[in-house]
């Protein structure tokens, strides 16, 4: 008989939970913001998601020719990379958006239509720890405020060099460690008041966006994420901080 591997204790924000829950209190949290992510995005980073996002498409660079491109866009809830990606792009490009949240998905689907840019985007669920795509399958792979959220950050990253092609690159947004002084206790009391406060006022429900809040704070800094990063297989990492440290660029080569 095989012996079974005990379900350990993981953080889920400040908390610990068992293994095999924290992926369901996840998928609550998202389910509870999907119609709002925008909004929730916004309260994060006080708007400044939106600049960040259009850095970290510039930074992709996807090709304007019409040569085949193929971007896999992982925890892409609603759309808001895939569709950067897209628009940025010539006619090969193509963004498949993967995210565990039925939800997210259909909120991101409903956008594309709303854009007209379903048939350069597809929607799928998907786990960023076991992805239902063949080996060196993409072209890019794409990561934006979703790394932090899974159980075993390093099965990602493992499954991300896994699907890119080589030459392919992995570039990861997440929000990351404050190293200016003032501007860290400054949004830090931000984070744990506002955050959540006007989080109930706009969705009826705190408690989703303290825990957004504490996932921040429990994920690695970029020292210890690069080496993450390495260690699953990528060359040439590095990483970029934005606003002072609240977000980061983490870039990385399968060769």
């Amino acid at each position: 008989m095989t012996d079974e591997i005990p379900d350990r204790d993981v953080a889920f924000g400040f908390r610990s939970v068992r293994e095999g829950e924290k992926q369901g209190l996840v998928n609550e949290v998202f389910s509870k913001v999907a119609e709002r992510y925008d909004q929730m995005n916004d309260l994060m980073s006080a708007g400044l998601h939106r600049l960040w996002k259009d850095d970290f498409v510039t930074m992709l660079a996807p090709p304007k020719q019409a040569t085949p491109f193929h971007v896999l866009d992982v925890a892409g809830g609603t759309g808001d990379i895939a569709f950067r990606v897209a628009r940025a792009g010539g006619a090969g490009i193509h963004v498949t958006v993967a995210d565990i949240s039925p939800e997210m998905v259909n909120e991101g689907r409903k956008r594309a239509a709303a854009e007209g840019l379903l048939g350069r985007c597809d929607f799928t669920v998907g786990n960023a720890e076991a992805l239902a795509f063949p080996d060196k399958s993409f072209d890019a792979y794409t990561i934006a405020f979703g790394i932090r959220n899974v159980t075993h950050i390093d099965r990602a990253l493992k499954e991300a060099w896994r699907v890119l092609k080589p030459g392919g690159r992995f570039l990861c947004l997440e929000f990351s460690k404050v190293d200016v002084p003032f501007l860290d206790r400054l949004y830090e009391a931000y984070s744990f008041t506002a955050i959540p406060a006007v989080g109930k006022v706009v969705t009826g429900d705190g408690q989703p966006y303290r825990y957004l809040v504490e996932s921040i704070r429990t994920f690695p800094d970029p020292e210890t994420f690069k080496a993450m990063i390495e260690e699953a297989g990528f060359e040439q990492v590095s990483y970029r901080c934005l606003t002072g440290g609240v977000a980061a660029i983490h870039s990385g080569w399968r060769i």
